[in-house]
């Protein structure tokens, strides 16, 4: 593990001052074999999508990164709208993760996140976004190194 101690003193640090969690998973074969975690709750194959020029006969990365960050973003979503006092009951959040060639010669990622808040008025789920934005450990990791989009709706 690399540290990405910030150099800039006016850069926010939103690393942890305490790890509450530690969740573990191995790959076998990268993108065309399997994930496990540790606990045995997932065991997922994991397949090349044919826009990649895999046969698409499993999940893949990008999947698990959306799957992750709409749940954690959706729940930091639920915790700011519950401290501010609203019921977010019936609301969502659907992510899309692209990947593609960047100009380094490797690949990057692009996220779009369409949040739905139903029951509440656009000031106010604005408000709330932006205050989930902060809170989620997904949008703290990924800030200013992917783009991210945020779509309510």
């Amino acid at each position: 593990m690399t540290d990405d101690t910030a150099t800039d003193d006016t850069a926010v640090d939103t690393r942890p001052m305490k790890i509450m969690y530690v969740a573990e998973a191995t790959a076998h074969g990268g993108r065309d074999g399997y994930v496990t975690s540790q606990d045995g709750r997932l065991e997922l194959k994991v397949a090349m999508p044919p826009q990649l020029g895999g046969d698409g006969n499993g999940t893949n990365p990008e999947q698990l990164f959306a799957a992750g960050y709409s749940s954690c973003f959706h729940n930091a979503l639920v915790l700011v709208g519950r401290r501010a006092g609203f019921d977010l009951t019936g609301s969502t959040v659907a992510a899309k993760v692209g990947i593609g060639p960047n100009r380094q010669r490797g690949y990057g990622l692009a996220v779009a996140l369409s949040v739905s808040l139903p029951v509440l008025d656009q000031d106010v789920a604005e408000k709330l976004v932006d205050a989930a934005h902060e809170v989620c450990p997904y949008s703290n990791a990924t800030r200013g190194n992917i783009d991210v989009t945020i779509l309510l709706g």
